[in-house]
């Protein structure tokens, strides 16, 4: 539902000439009011009033018209600004390499290539056999084939092992429910496989013929059934293979790096369980690696004849890794080969045929561990800086010593490394290139400081900002955070964010409890019962920043997306005066109403995240942060919130219902808008241009702001 790392790296420009923008905002307008129709909702001894509960009804005239006068009255408010956003987005645009490629990788005969073309929303999947210099083969035109749609993706390109056929899911709703096909990749023509409400995931069996795939719950969009897909009997009816009935359990499919084996994993929040059979007999029954037990999790990953599992059993908190024969892999023949620590969290694993490469994480930052099967000492692979983000690349093969990486931080593009731990040396693959003749790395300057959490818990916050930016009472500053499902917010380069440094702003990650920043630890403080931890931090935070004169409340700018939106309800609710502004995307702020609905997609799966709210001691916690449920009699900062009527994570009608409340309820002058894309869902457009266009349009919302304080 709210599970996405929504990470929002922030761009914002005045002009790219040197006259001031003036720009006001409308102030004879009046803001849309939503109708009131008291709907009572009891659970428990407490009955709750939703005066806004009919925008559920999605087909419903009242709740368009609703929708569309919000939009309309924020067309006509920022008229003066449209110049600029247009400016805008010329300039976030004209930062693209327009012409760009990956870096090809080889795999089962063929090199694998993904490009753009100038002016072209989507991307070109290719290939070429044996040699790149071969001749291309197309995969995939996303571009035609989105002809005709607001919104196209294309996901899960899953070739099959002897190269003559791909199958794939579209989603043309933006609601995350794929359309599976089929395209023989020797005529070219697209089998209609008639699969629909899907999630994209497949798994070739080893002959070529059979496929599985996952469909979701037509009504909640759960992943629950895996099935059987046979080519060569198209119009015969799909064999179930695995029904997970456990509601609180999600379900997908995948092969091992080998192409050995195909997996089934069942998992939900704090539990997981992982079924597995040989790709070359596929009409076999799965057999389990272990039963679920609640609390324990794990991933399995195959090499010859064991499996090796990232797990937290015996209270490994941060995990740790165990090897098991594939004969006989219950959890009693689980055999430990790296231990847990209580300060080093385990993210992940990659084997290959001469060592081992575990992603792993200490005190905020990540690093790359080689580990040699012959028992020789292991080794970090060699990398620099104060604040970062590092991740392991796409490696499909096991027989090579060459390992392919990704290294990024606020002040450094994206950059794809090969390591060869033969030679222990590394090389650049590419670096984004980034159109901008200005652009200089050491222009930049960024550091990790240390804010202290009113229960004496020290908060990192990576910092970005020109070198000659200072630091004052008048300095804006933008603040961002997620703080939920444990997924951390590494610091990472944004093209877009240097029309906001080169002008003067202050960029910040606040790494609240709610993520993994600091180990398994800081997601247990910051869930559940512990939940208001995520949003004391960034409270805190603002706090700390303040104090230590890198900006002011008058300058301090807050952005959060999804559960990150969230955090930025609850907090305009528990200390509205501390911002200028703030961002809500897609906020997830209707907890009680919508955790008590489990007809909404992938509500009971997370119960484990926020807690059941049946359950009494976890309905009165959520509802007492609920920032719909908390919205006061108070003033609020300038709000911005935004929407996608087609959103299977957040539904529509919880920002627009929270707006129609704080409308009613704050006691301010100060503007609040909500936009709803009519044609998208929870990450907004599908092309690479016109994603461009929401985000120009939300930061010249606090641009302008910054302008009225001149």
């Amino acid at each position: 539902m709210r599970k996405i790392i929504f990470i929002i790296f922030v761009s914002f420009i005045f002009s790219s000439c040197k006259k001031k923008v003036i720009m006001n905002f409308e102030t004879s307008l009046m803001a849309p009011i939503a109708e009131k129709k008291p709907y009572q909702l009891k659970k428990f001894d407490n009955i709750r009033v939703d005066d806004y509960y009919w925008m559920k009804e999605r087909e419903n005239p009242e709740v368009i018209d609703y929708l569309e006068r919000e939009n309309d009255y924020y067309q006509k408010m920022t008229e003066s600004s449209k110049t600029f956003k247009d400016e805008l987005f010329k300039e976030l645009k004209g930062r693209i390499k327009k012409d760009d490629e990956s870096v090809p990788y080889f795999f089962n005969g063929y090199w694998y290539i993904t490009r753009y073309e100038k002016g072209k929303q989507y991307p070109i999947y290719t290939r070429k056999k044996d040699s790149i210099e071969a001749k291309e083969e197309v995969l995939f035109d996303c571009n035609k084939m989105a002809e005709g749609y607001d919104y196209f993706r294309l996901v899960g390109i899953n070739v099959s092992p002897d190269n003559t056929k791909v199958v794939y899911g579209i989603d043309i709703e933006s609601r995350r429910k794929y359309d599976i096909y089929v395209k023989d990749l020797i005529t070219g023509k697209i089998k209609d496989t008639n699969i629909k409400n899907a999630s994209g995931a497949t798994a070739w069996a080893g002959d070529n013929d059979y496929f599985f795939y996952v469909k979701k719950n037509r009504k909640t969009l759960r992943s629950e059934k895996v099935f059987l897909y046979n080519i060569r009997k198209p119009n015969s009816q799909d064999s179930l293979v695995f029904h997970e009935k456990d509601e609180t359990f999600s379900v997908y499919v995948g092969e091992s790096k080998s192409r050995e084996y195909i997996f089934i994993n069942s998992y939900s929040s704090l539990t997981s369980e992982c079924q597995f059979i040989k790709t070359s007999e596929p009409l076999s029954k799965f057999q389990v690696v272990q039963k679920r037990s609640r609390g324990l999790e794990y991933s399995v990953n195959q090499y010859e004849d064991y499996f090796y599992i990232l797990n937290n059993n015996d209270g490994a908190f941060n995990f740790k890794i165990s090897k098991s024969p594939i004969s006989n892999p219950n959890i009693g023949n689980w055999e430990d080969i790296l231990e847990h620590r209580e300060n080093v969290l385990l993210e992940d694993i990659e084997i290959f045929t001469d060592h081992w490469v575990v992603t792993e994480r200490e005190n905020g930052l990540t690093r790359l561990n080689i580990k040699p099967w012959d028992g020789s000492e292991d080794y970090f692979i060699p990398v620099t800086g104060e604040t970062y983000s590092l991740y392991g690349g796409y490696n499909p093969n096991f027989n090579t010593t060459k390992f392919r990486f990704g290294f990024t931080s606020l002040t450094t593009p994206s950059t794809l490394f090969e390591y060869d731990t033969a030679t222990k040396t590394k090389k650049i693959l590419k670096q984004s290139q980034i159109v901008d003749d200005d652009f200089k790395t050491d222009n930049y300057l960024e550091k990790r400081i240390w804010a202290v959490s009113r229960d004496n818990v020290n908060i990192p916050i990576s910092i970005v900002h020109h070198k000659s930016t200072g630091y004052t009472s008048k300095t804006p500053l933008l603040l961002y955070a997620y703080g939920s499902y444990g997924s951390t917010v590494d610091p990472g380069f944004s093209s877009n964010r240097l029309s906001l440094l080169n002008r003067g702003f202050i960029f910040a990650i606040a790494h609240i409890r709610g993520g993994e920043y600091l180990g398994r630890q800081w997601y247990e403080n910051g869930k559940m019962l512990n939940k208001k931890n995520t949003f004391n931090d960034f409270i805190d935070a603002s706090n700390y920043l303040i104090k230590e004169g890198y900006t002011s409340s008058n300058h301090l700018h807050a952005i959060g997306g999804s559960a990150g939106g969230l955090l930025m309800g609850a907090v305009v609710n528990q200390a509205p005066k501390l911002y200028r502004s703030v961002i809500a995307a897609v906020p997830f702020v209707d907890v009680i109403t919508t955790m008590l609905d489990e007809s909404i997609p992938l509500t009971t799966g997370e119960y484990d995240e926020w807690g059941n709210p049946n359950n009494k001691n976890f309905y009165d916690y959520m509802l007492s942060y609920s920032p719909y449920d908390n919205v006061k009699k108070q003033d609020y900062p300038n709000l911005m919130v935004t929407a996608g009527y087609h959103d299977s994570q957040v539904q529509y009608w919880e920002p627009a219902k929270w707006v129609a409340k704080l409308r009613d309820y704050k006691t301010d002058n100060n503007v609040l808008f909500l936009t709803t894309n009519m044609d998208s869902g929870h990450s907004g457009s599908s092309g690479r241009f016109d994603a461009l266009v929401e985000i120009a349009r939300e930061y010249a919302f606090i641009i302008q702001l910054e302008e009225e304080t001149k």
